[in-house]
């Protein structure tokens, strides 16, 4: 199976040299873990592939020509360390970050000394990988978009770089979680967001904690940015959350 998207970078997200979006490919077996690495990928403002396989992996690199890759060692079919063999005789200097099970030194001793850039080790948080890639990505001379502080979802505005949020002429004051939690909200307007990912993204919870937590956030900010104006964060059932601007 193969995913592609062709949105557009986000400022401040890494882009080739050509001002178009990075290309990624996500290679693993297990699916729930490849979709939420592809949606973390693409929040970047990347282009994401995933292949389920080592002999699809090796196909989607010719074709696909990625700037990284993030490759699992064990795999259905050929090994990544093969994979990183193959890929590399056609693509010397492609970044790779190998994914390893956390008791699995030998692995990533092997995948290390067969070239692999980096590795993370499973369960992991989606924010850290994320952020190994771009260092493997800066150090391979891709450049940053210019940024504006602003996220702006409506009359609602972040400002990332001040701190301060606004809808319409009101300042509204947050703690530390709360501005996370609505700026990843504000980071993927109209998007249904689930318990899981925003725990993930805004706790670095991997993959597993505390659902409350999030209801209970969600509440604090809907009385903070939702009063006395048209709601924006609703709640989907048996789906999660989604921010949306305001109605009429």
């Amino acid at each position: 199976m193969t995913d592609v998207t062709t949105r557009a970078p986000r400022d401040g997200a890494l882009v080739r040299a050509d001002g178009s979006p990075i290309r990624v490919l996500v290679v693993d077996d297990e699916a729930t873990l490849s979709d939420l690495l592809s949606m973390a990928l693409r929040y970047e403002g990347w282009e994401v592939r995933t292949a389920g396989d080592g002999s699809t992996a090796v196909r989607l690199a010719r074709e696909f020509r990625p700037d990284a890759i993030v490759l699992d060692v064990m795999l259905p079919d050929i090994d990544g360390v093969e994979v990183l063999r193959r890929v590399r005789a056609d693509t010397p200097e492609v970044p790779v970050l190998f994914l390893t099970a956390r008791d699995a030194v030998e692995d990533r001793i092997t995948g290390l000394t067969a070239g692999g850039d980096d590795y993370v080790t499973k369960p992991f948080s989606l924010e850290e990988l994320v952020a190994r890639l771009r260092g493997l990505l800066r150090r391979a001379g891709m450049a940053a978009a210019q940024r504006s502080s602003e996220l702006v979802v409506g009359d609602l505005v972040l400002d990332e770089d001040a701190h301060e949020v606004r809808r319409g002429d009101r300042r509204i004051d947050l703690t530390a979680t709360e501005f996370e939690l609505l700026r990843y909200l504000m980071r993927n307007p109209r998007r249904v967001l689930s318990k899981a990912q925003i725990l993930d993204r805004v706790w670095n919870y991997d993959f597993g904690g505390q659902s409350n937590v999030v209801e209970l956030y969600v509440s604090y900010l809907r009385k903070k940015i939702d009063a006395g104006y048209q709601p924006m964060i609703h709640t989907v059932r048996g789906a999660g959350y989604v921010l949306r601007p305001a109605a009429g």
